[in-house]
């Protein structure tokens, strides 16, 4: 058995905060009046380490006291014999105190040193540039790059035929990294996060990604398979590059359909919305 003081300690010790009743409940008994002892307080410490201190914290060792022969008189306990003090935890647990076993020179050894340990080299940052725009709020337009004056009017025309707001010069540029020399830990999922952070930061909820050409960054960054980006977790088109369709009419014709029933889903989507 140990008293409340060493109760209360040990708890303590295990990062447990005991509850102690302050006021008496209605109906309830009264309670025995106690004295607790004031301690003063300790310095702020972890649980943990609160715990693993009173672990390792040697325990004075019981002295036996031989059995009262029959008819004897009671003699009074020696002096000197003491019982386990307060968070003592590995003799209120019932185990003894075990002296730290030396290691032989050879396992010392080999043990690698801090300093032996090979360096964890760093990882680069996953770099790219986009130019982007949300068309109403809804659909998010990516280029890889700025277009020129050529690109633009060809981004305004299939704009017009397909029914798309493409013509809106609101493209935003996003670089990434945001600042050099930061730690990098996972260069594409933080590629991932960056880019999702700059779309909801200009207030855009794409509904589907529409995406003209992409640089290999940026390919690794979007995942799109089939018709779903994975980066984004988007429904996604792609689209050859502006700098490709420019020169090549066979291109254009080839992008035509694709583009006609793209715009048919803007159109479908905006009179659901309606």
């Amino acid at each position: 058995m140990i008293n409340e003081p060493q109760r209360l300690q040990y708890l303590e010790a295990m990062g447990l905060t005991a509850w102690t009743a302050r006021y008496r409940l209605p109906g309830a008994a009264e309670t025995p009046a106690c004295d607790w002892p004031e301690e003063a307080p300790a310095p702020a410490q972890a649980p943990q380490a609160r715990l693993q201190a009173l672990l390792q914290e040697p325990v004075t060792p019981r002295r036996e006291v031989p059995e009262a022969t029959p008819g004897a008189p009671d003699e009074p306990a020696p002096r000197g014999m003491t019982e386990p003090g307060p968070g003592r935890a590995k003799a209120l647990l019932g185990e003894a105190p075990q002296a730290p076993t030396a290691r032989p020179p050879e396992a010392q050894a080999q043990t690698p040193s801090a300093e032996s340990a090979p360096a964890v080299e760093p990882r680069q940052a996953l770099r790219f540039s986009v130019q982007l725009m949300a068309l109403e709020g809804r659909w998010l337009l990516l280029l890889p790059a700025a277009p020129d004056a050529t690109q633009q009017r060809l981004l305004n025309n299939l704009g017009r035929a397909a029914g798309l707001p493409l013509a809106a010069p609101a493209l935003q540029r996003f670089d990434w990294p945001l600042m050099e020399g930061l730690p990098v830990e996972a260069p594409l999922e933080e590629a991932r996060e960056g880019l999702k952070a700059f779309i909801a930061g200009r207030g855009w909820r794409p509904e589907r990604l529409l995406a003209f050409g992409l640089s290999p960054e940026l390919d690794q960054v979007l995942a799109i398979d089939g018709e779903q980006s994975e980066g984004l977790g988007l429904p996604a088109w792609q689209g050859p590059s502006l700098a490709a369709l420019a020169g090549d009419a066979e291109a254009k014709r080839a992008l035509w359909p694709r583009l006609f029933a793209l715009g048919q889903a803007w159109r479908e989507e905006a009179g659901h919305d309606a």
